[in-house]
């Protein structure tokens, strides 16, 4: 169960900073509708949503960092 959710921590983590990049050169006009976001009538990019899905992939990929590592005893 713990390997399980270490591999599903690093599959997301590296997801979510694949998605950060996304918003970070994509015009908010251009993104797919079913993601945060989407604006018609907006032509920039949305530097926050790619900040907070950075942040939310970085603390995923800590996590399986410090869960699979070997208990010191």
């Amino acid at each position: 169960m713990k390997k399980t959710l270490n591999i599903l921590a690093v599959v997301f983590g590296i997801v979510f900073v694949a998605l950060a990049v996304y918003y970070w050169i994509t015009p908010a006009n251009m993104l797919p509708a079913f993601l945060p976001g989407y604006d018609v009538a907006m032509t920039t990019p949305h530097i926050k949503h790619g900040i907070a899905s950075l942040v939310v992939g970085l603390a995923l990929l800590v996590y399986a960092w410090f869960a699979s590592a070997k208990k010191v005893s």
